[in-house]
């Protein structure tokens, strides 16, 4: 199979850097994107490939992406948003309303991990955010809830690029709206707290949105615009991604617990969420710079 390998850093790709991976590799090719990135071309085996990179790359000071050259360019971009698309987890900022965010953010971490199953763990914390005035939510979107680095490019670029973008949250609609709004996403799907008089009722409307309705969202948008499953590059963290990113064409682990970083396709750790546009094959002068990108 001809794989392409797309070699990512934070500033500036060293060559030096990368030289030793090409030669354990024995790319017979290799092609620069901008300072930043640059692809590498092989024939092999991708599970096989991709292991290899994973252990050859643990302390370089790049993000590797090993795929399948063929359909590297992506019609639908679907993501997770709490720690992913944004920087923040939502429950836990709630929670801190009421002092009660290491409690709450300890509940976050062993879900993300898949310690603890998804839909019990957010009813539980949930029922703790009873009593929080839901006028907090928009003082914490004006100021605490912030996109993630590279973000608002991404999704400035996609757009460019007729790619669809969707925003697909185990969290809750009343944060995923305005997210979504603020950065030009497409859809936005997420959970919906309940709130009477003003205040939080410690409540969610259910079903929850959880693991298999982010695979079926995905699903579900892809029959909608008659693409395959392979022609969507999903973006997550936490092991409520699993199914998504297992389903997409390419998953991508952003800065990922470790059971999620372990099966996804590739990792984004030291590098920002434009990784994702050099996966699909873009150049950097195909980007849309985002100014909230430049800090």
């Amino acid at each position: 199979m001809e794989l392409v390998v797309t070699l990512v850093a934070p500033l500036i790709l060293d060559p030096a850097a990368v030289a030793p991976l090409v030669q354990a590799l024995g790319a017979p090719h290799a092609e620069r994107l901008g300072d930043r990135a640059a692809d590498l071309f092989l024939d092999g085996d991708l599970a096989a490939t991709r292991a290899a990179v994973k252990s050859l790359v643990e302390d370089a000071p790049f993000d590797a992406i090993v795929q399948p050259r063929a359909g590297r360019a992506k019609k639908l971009l679907i993501s997770d948003m709490d720690s992913t698309m944004i920087g923040q987890e939502c429950i836990d900022e709630l929670a801190a309303v009421h002092h009660l965010k290491p409690r709450v953010a300890a509940i976050t971490e062993r879900a993300m991990r898949g310690e603890l199953d998804f839909a019990d763990a957010l009813i539980e914390r949930v029922g703790l955010l009873a009593g929080i005035p839901e006028a907090s939510i928009e003082d914490l979107l004006a100021r605490v809830i912030t996109p993630s680095p590279g973000a608002a490019t991404l999704i400035a670029t996609c757009r460019a690029h007729n790619v669809r973008t969707v925003l697909v949250s185990g969290g809750f609609m009343q944060f995923a709206v305005p997210v979504a709004e603020r950065l030009g996403i497409d859809a936005a799907f997420a959970n919906r707290l309940i709130a009477a008089d003003g205040l939080l009722t410690g409540r969610v409307v259910e079903p929850i949105l959880g693991a298999d309705a982010k695979r079926e969202r995905l699903l579900s948008e892809c029959e909608a615009m008659g693409i395959g499953p392979d022609e969507a590059i999903a973006l997550g963290d936490g092991a409520n991604d699993l199914p998504m990113l297992e389903t997409a064409g390419l998953g991508l682990a952003y800065r990922a617990k470790p059971k999620v970083a372990a099966a996804a396709d590739g990792l984004i750790r030291k590098t920002d969420l434009t990784t994702a546009l050099f996966a699909m094959g873009l150049a950097p002068d195909m980007f849309v710079t985002a100014p909230s990108d430049h800090a």
